[in-house]
């Protein structure tokens, strides 16, 4: 049988923090890789244990709090090419996040369809991927840009839980006619109402989004629910309609926690009571943990 180890960048304490997490959850082994930066700004690896003939999981969001998408990007990448070269039998990435996904159409003429050369990149240096709730809106599925075996994870059962277990008479909401069958889902494993709002888009930061008039908010625990919360500008339009229908307690639920451009501050400025995502991005939100999940997954990969 191939022995398996689970890598995680020494430079990244949220990598390392869930790379042993998942480690200890699958009784795998944990080694890190040794990442430092030189004075120039060029980075260097190096593995701590042989990985000779195992199977490689490297654990790394693409997008973490002490380093940027880009360099994450190149940290993977010049990973899993050493340990090829080191007699890796198989190498898989799992990126919690993975970037660059929603860039997947040319909106302007001569750009870079950046979700297919991301793809490309990978394809060529991994054996597998695994990650959780890529944006999906035009690919039906991540076959469509990935040539290797490419896991698309779930967090709709952690959500679901999490707002059973710590709202009362929830009402979710969401945000747009996409996230309909989504939000529908995960309100079906909760047992609670659910209603999703028309939103319009002008500008990549304006969009104006209006709650239905006679949408009964009194006394609901309204949470709204996003797949990804980036900027906020969605969740902060959402959250001021909400407080003109007489919402009180207001909660905002998504899985990958961007929050640039100081939104999760933003959002909270507004009286929203808590502000709730997955740990696949390292953020003051974490409170719903994957580790579980992605520990499973490994064990049957």
């Amino acid at each position: 049988m191939v022995k398996k180890l689970v890598i995680g960048f020494s430079d990244s304490p949220h990598s390392m923090l869930l790379a042993k997490n998942i480690a200890k959850l699958a009784k795998i082994d944990f080694r890190p890789i040794k990442a430092k930066k030189f004075p120039d700004g060029e980075t260097n690896l190096r593995f701590s244990s042989d990985v000779k003939g195992k199977t490689v999981y490297i654990i790394h969001s693409l997008k973490t709090a002490d380093d940027d998408i880009n360099n994450n990007m190149m940290k993977v990448i010049f990973a899993a090419y050493n340990a090829k070269s080191l007699g890796a039998m198989k190498v898989i990435l799992v990126a919690p996040y993975l970037a660059y996904m929603r860039q997947d159409k040319r909106f302007h003429n001569y750009e870079a369809i950046s979700s297919r050369i991301m793809a490309t990149l990978f394809n060529r240096c991994f054996d597998g991927l695994i990650t959780f709730d890529p944006h999906l809106h035009r690919y039906k599925s991540l076959n469509e840009i990935f040539t290797i075996n490419a896991k698309r994870l779930s967090a709709d059962r952690l959500l679901a839980e999490y707002i059973k277990k710590t709202y009362k008479k929830p009402i979710i909401i969401g945000p747009d006619e996409e996230s309909y069958q989504w939000a529908r889902d995960i309100a079906k494993m909760v047992g609670c109402p659910v209603d999703i709002l028309k939103k319009h888009r002008y500008t990549a930061e304006s969009v104006r989004i209006k709650i239905k008039a006679d949408l009964d908010l009194k006394d609901k625990s309204v949470v709204i629910i996003d797949d990804m919360i980036s900027t906020g500008h969605t969740m902060m339009e959402v959250i001021k309609d909400a407080r003109k229908l007489g919402a009180k307690k207001i909660y905002c639920v998504c899985i990958h926690g961007l929050f640039v451009e100081n939104a999760y501050e933003r959002m909270r400025k507004l009286g929203v009571k808590d502000v709730v995502s997955t740990n696949t991005i390292e953020n003051k939100a974490n409170k719903i943990d994957i580790s579980k999940m992605l520990a499973e997954e490994i064990k049957r990969n």
